[in-house]
Order: C-alpha cells, then structure tokens, then sequence
C-alpha cells in the first residue's frame, strides 16, 4: 500500500432508505475507497469511548494489528499483564461492509443496536477515523460535543426541510 496520508473530515446526515440502507457520505466514500487501493469496503465498529461507532478504511487493519503488537511488547518489556485476545477482539471487532457506487450500504442489525440508531446516521470526521452516531445518542452528550450537536442538527433539520 502506497503512503498516503487519509483523513476523514467534515460531517453528513443520511437518514434511513429502502432495505434498511444508509449512504455514505461521498468524502467519506472517496477516502474510504483511496484507502482500501479502490475496493468498496468500509470497516465499522464499536466506538471504544463514546456510544456510537466508527468506521475506517481498509489499510486501518494493518495499523491495528501493529498497534496491537507495539502494545503487547511494551507490555512485556515493562512487565504489565497483557490479555492479547481481548485487546484483540477490541481492536478487531468491526465489519467490513460493502457499498455500492452510490455508497449504499446495509448497516448490520447489531451495530444498529449498539448505537441505538433509529432513523438515521451522522457521521463526523475525525482524522484517521470517522464516528457514526445516531443522532438522539449525540444530543445526550455533554458540552465538549456542542459544534457536532449543532451540525447534527442543523444537517437533520435540514433534511427534513427538503422532504416536505
């Protein structure tokens, strides 16, 4: 894999279609595919913080498994217990959801319920990762989420405007 520089930023709204289907936003998608060297696949899991979840492209994986390995030798050069299949599974846990050329995708019943969604999906830039959240889970959170409160907000209203 090349050495390219990835970044997700900005933020989208899309709300529930047809199937169960959500779209990736299109940043979102061309950065997702530039970092799986063009495949359409995007990996989303549990958040390790926060209660929503995250996605990434494929060459995320190979950052994890030498993230994992870095941890466990620190671990054991520094004499600290370490349980490498939990850290593991962790890291790990994710899918690895095909989307279509519109970004289409189908979110899987078990991520829907980790992060509570119902109607719709925001997602927000971060770096390296982008979050996913429902949007009635974002509201919930406290003042250090307050600008992704209100473009949240701002890109609902803004679909529901369009609708009627």
């Amino acid at each position: 894999m090349s050495e390219v520089w990835i970044n997700y930023s900005g933020q989208a709204y899309s709300p529930a279609g047809d199937k169960g289907r959500f779209v990736l936003p299109p940043s979102f998608r061309n950065v997702v595919k530039e970092a799986g060297e063009g495949t359409k696949k995007v990996c989303i899991g549990e958040h390790p913080k926060w209660p929503c979840l995250t996605g990434f492209g494929l060459d995320h994986e190979k950052e994890r498994r030498e993230r994992l390995d870095r941890e466990y030798d620190l671990a054991l050069q520094n004499g600290r217990d370490f349980d490498y299949e939990e850290r593991s599974d962790k890291l790990f846990g994710f899918e690895k959801i095909p989307f279509d050329d519109s970004g289409r995708f189908v979110l899987s019943t078990w991520l829907q319920r980790y992060a509570n969604v119902t109607e719709g999906l925001y997602f927000r830039g971060s770096g390296r990762t982008f979050t996913i959240w429902a949007p009635e889970e974002l509201y919930k959170m406290g003042p250090e989420m307050e600008a992704a409160k209100i473009a949240c907000q701002t890109l609902v209203e803004d679909y529901e405007a369009k609708r009627k």
